[in-house]
């Protein structure tokens, strides 16, 4: 192989975003390539998804001692060290769990600066050719939806989809003699039913739907109505990813929070397939949390759990440092099994069998965005392939999914996407 040709797995990143280290636990993540797998026009901005803690060329990447873990470099903020105060019992717990992960993490933090290949690719990972498209606009353009769905005027919004003549998406922001279907953004089941993505408008604000995906606008009291007629309609991949109480959240208004009693309610048992479903849930690291989820969330949904995952967040050095004890650069993700009436045992087996304390690594993009791990979960799931899957509290959508929630095309907004290069493709 010459020296300037990417190697089986950099050039299968290239393609799929996803790069798998020879640890089959360990696996490294780029969100834009992996979304823009769901589109055929138009192209999720670099710029735009990592606006959040990403190193510049000449920083962490090629400069060590910029890195946050790096110890030399530590500063102690005010004059004078903190006194030191001992953990209480649910601090102690939250650490026992953060060390038995740890050499897993720093392993996988290891792996990834092994891979010279690949950290090349991450000095680029941000360029788009496009400048700060969409990163300056969005905020100003965007949509309050949880606001917009509480008025009284909620069930009278209309979202108009642009459709093409020939069922494909329209070329450019003119639209021509295109198709328009108008039907309500709110407690309605909105469908791109196209193998191509399609541009939708609301109160002049344009968005994005990826092809063969479906959007459901509604807040909890609504979430019943998403309950398939027919058990083998249902569900067997959701991935869950709360709003949950955080001092954070409430601080930097980014969206509305909902105390835990709350997900109680999910009838994640409803929406599962007749054949099982596996249930991926984002958890932060407060123990208090993990807690509750372990025992009462995942009992009152009727999941047992199988394993967790963690996604690491690096940018070839990590966003901060391991062991800093509030602000640990990792997040989890709890797998568990919601079995189905035709559940056979061998599919029951394999899920018990999933490999704990897997590792995936990914720049994080905006405030309480998770990168795309629907591909990572599949060989686990039971039931029909392709799966069915779900994600319940989006804040976007993917090729191929479900999205409910009151803020599903947060997104989508069409300012955060290289809009003005869509290219059309020949189908002759």
């Amino acid at each position: 192989m010459a020296a300037s040709e990417p190697d089986g797995r950099l050039a299968a990143f290239l393609k799929s975003g996803t790069y798998r280290f020879d640890e089959s636990t360990i696996y490294f993540i780029d969100p834009v390539r992996v979304l823009n797998r769901s589109y055929t026009r138009i192209r999720v901005s670099p710029s735009a998804y990592y606006s959040r803690f990403f190193a510049s060329s000449n920083s962490s990447i090629d400069n060590p001692d910029a890195s946050p873990n790096n110890p030399r470099k530590r500063k102690c903020r005010g004059k004078e060290k903190k006194k030191y105060r001992a953990l209480n019992s649910r601090e102690q717990l939250a650490d026992r769990r953060h060390q038995e992960v740890r050499a897993g993490l720093l392993k996988a933090h290891e792996a990834l600066l092994g891979a010279s290949e690949l950290l090349g690719v991450l000095r680029n990972l941000r360029s788009d050719g496009q400048g700060n498209c969409g990163e300056l606009t969005f905020a100003e353009r965007e949509l309050d939806f949880v606001e917009l769905g509480s008025v009284w005027q909620a069930p009278f919004y209309e979202i108009v989809l642009k459709i093409g003549d020939d069922g494909s998406a329209v070329e450019n922001a003119g639209f021509g003699s295109s198709n328009q279907i108008e039907v309500p953004v709110f407690d309605n089941l909105i469908a791109n039913e196209w193998s191509t993505d399609i541009e939708a408008e609301l109160l002049e604000h344009k968005y994005i739907l990826p092809k063969k995906s479906c959007v459901y606008m509604s807040d909890l009291r609504q979430i019943h109505k998403l309950i398939p007629a027919e058990s083998d309609r249902g569900f067997n991949l959701i991935v869950i990813d709360p709003p949950w109480e955080n001092s954070s959240a409430h601080q930097k208004q980014k969206y509305r929070t909902l105390p835990n009693n709350y997900f109680l309610s999910l009838p994640v048992k409803q929406l599962t397939h007749s054949r099982g479903a596996l249930v991926a849930l984002w958890v932060t690291n407060r123990e208090k949390l993990r807690t509750f989820v372990e025992n009462e969330l995942f009992p009152k949904w009727g999941v047992k759990y199988a394993a967790t995952f963690y996604w690491l967040k690096a940018n070839g050095f990590l966003i901060s440092e391991l062991d800093l004890f509030h602000h640990r650069p990792y997040e989890c993700l709890l797998l568990g099994l919601s079995d189905g009436k035709g559940m056979d045992s061998e599919e029951l087996q394999r899920l018990i069998r999933i490999s704990d304390n897997q590792v995936f690594i990914s720049v994080p993009g905006d405030y309480s965005r998770k990168p795309p791990i629907g591909e990572l979960l599949l060989d686990y799931v039971p039931g029909p392939k392709p799966a069915r899957c779900i994600e319940l509290f989006a804040r976007e959508m993917i090729e191929g999914w479900t999205s409910w929630g009151n803020d599903p095309l947060h997104f989508q907004d069409s300012s955060i996407y290289n809009y003005g290069r869509i290219i059309i493709v020949s189908a002759a």
